[in-house]
């Protein structure tokens, strides 16, 4: 299944109150794998941005002059989410946003461009969350520290930053990966979570270590057993 993990950044709350979307960020699974096939854009929104708004985003209106509006890019965002299913945390928010914005294009250009339900299923991980886990936070951040993802990079809301984020936190939160604990940390094996840490190697330095003669010998003999009671072994059929 090819599932997009979307976000969005605003001028403010209400797109009744005239508030715009001003950042788009979308992360591509397939297979529940990323396939780097991500799709981004700032926005000019042709207004002024909410104060609080900019406290949570830092995207500046001087940053937003030149960027394309979003009649500008929504036939190649229609075409990339078509068929697919959104994964969004609080879906309501981000597409009652996006039905806003497709319906002010569709006035300006004469088309009927509809809702973001005519061209594909959308799945609200904060409903999932709430569901596996009533009563507590489940706020993106609190899904990061639950489930052991980094965020450490997100200093302010970012929509493609976020997206990728949740891509993570989603595959965590749905898979049942969280049920296989690999830390010796005792807080992570009584939650049944180990942590998942994005690793920046270079080539050469990530260690390789060799079974010693003693762990080869054992091996051989674990193998002489599984054929002494079996089929034969896997390892030695390949």
């Amino acid at each position: 299944m090819r599932q997009i993990v979307l976000d969005t950044e605003t001028t403010g709350l209400e797109p009744t109150q005239g508030h715009k979307i001003i950042e788009i960020g979308c992360v591509e699974l397939f297979k529940r794998r990323k396939t780097n096939n991500n799709f981004h854009c700032y926005l000019n929104p042709d207004r002024e941005i909410d104060e609080g708004a900019l406290e949570v985003h830092g995207i500046t209106s001087q940053f937003l002059q030149e960027k394309p509006r979003f009649i500008d890019v929504v036939d190649d965002f229609i075409n990339y989410i078509k068929g697919a299913e959104l994964v969004i945390h609080n879906a309501a928010f981000d597409v009652g946003f996006l039905d806003h914005e497709l319906k002010l294009a569709g006035q300006i250009s004469g088309r009927s461009l509809g809702k973001i339900s005519d061209y594909c299923s959308v799945l609200d991980t904060l409903k999932v969350a709430r569901k596996k886990h009533p009563g507590q936070k489940n706020n993106l951040n609190a899904l990061c520290k639950r489930y052991g993802v980094d965020n450490s990079n997100r200093e302010l809301h970012g929509a493609l930053l976020d997206a990728e984020i949740l891509a993570d936190v989603y595959v965590v939160l749905t898979g049942g990966q969280a049920k296989l604990a690999l830390s010796s940390d005792p807080q992570e094996i009584e939650s049944g979570v180990s942590q998942i840490r994005r690793l920046s190697l270079q080539p050469g330095q990530l260690k390789i270590i060799q079974a010693t003669e003693d762990e080869l010998i054992s091996h051989q003999k674990r193998l002489d057993a599984i054929d002494a009671s079996s089929a034969g072994s896997i390892w030695r059929q390949l």
